[in-house]
């Protein structure tokens, strides 16, 4: 079982997935898959790069987990983003039959939540709130940058 310490750990990791948007002038959310222990994917914002607005964190890191098992089934994986997902990246992991979803900051306008109690797969375990204040921190600290 994972321990409230190895969700830290590697929501820190994700942390530095959104730092990286954050240098690249992209919404600061990160996001990492970990599977039995080690990470397999990262992945940041990028739609401004690419102009995609699909282009979130978890749907690169989705991609790329998928990619790294060579299959379309994340079922033995935990997603740590920085913010809660939104309703597309929300369907993206029900679909992908995540294990876990772990998030930081909770999005009180575009978050999943807003919109739908549960759009993940059945057996997705979703914890809310790891490290939230740095997660939360760092988006707040951009979105003043730009004003």
């Amino acid at each position: 079982m994972h321990h409230v310490n190895d969700e830290e750990r590697f929501m820190r990791l994700a942390l530095k997935e959104a730092q990286e948007a954050f240098r690249c002038d992209e919404v600061p959310i990160g996001a990492v898959v970990v599977c039995q222990g080690r990470v397999i994917a990262r992945g940041h914002n990028l739609t401004e790069t690419l102009t995609d607005v699909t282009a979130h964190a978890e749907m690169q890191a989705i991609t790329s987990a998928s990619s790294f098992l060579g299959g379309k089934y994340l079922n033995d994986c935990t997603l740590y983003v920085t913010v809660e997902p939104c309703l597309m990246c929300a369907g993206a992991l029900g679909w992908s039959q995540i294990s876990k979803v772990v998030f930081g900051a909770a999005d009180e306008k575009r978050g999943f939540h807003t919109f739908c109690d549960n759009p993940f797969h059945k057996k997705t375990k979703i914890v809310g709130g790891v490290l939230a204040e740095e997660c939360g921190k760092l988006i707040t600290d951009f979105f003043k940058k730009k004003r």
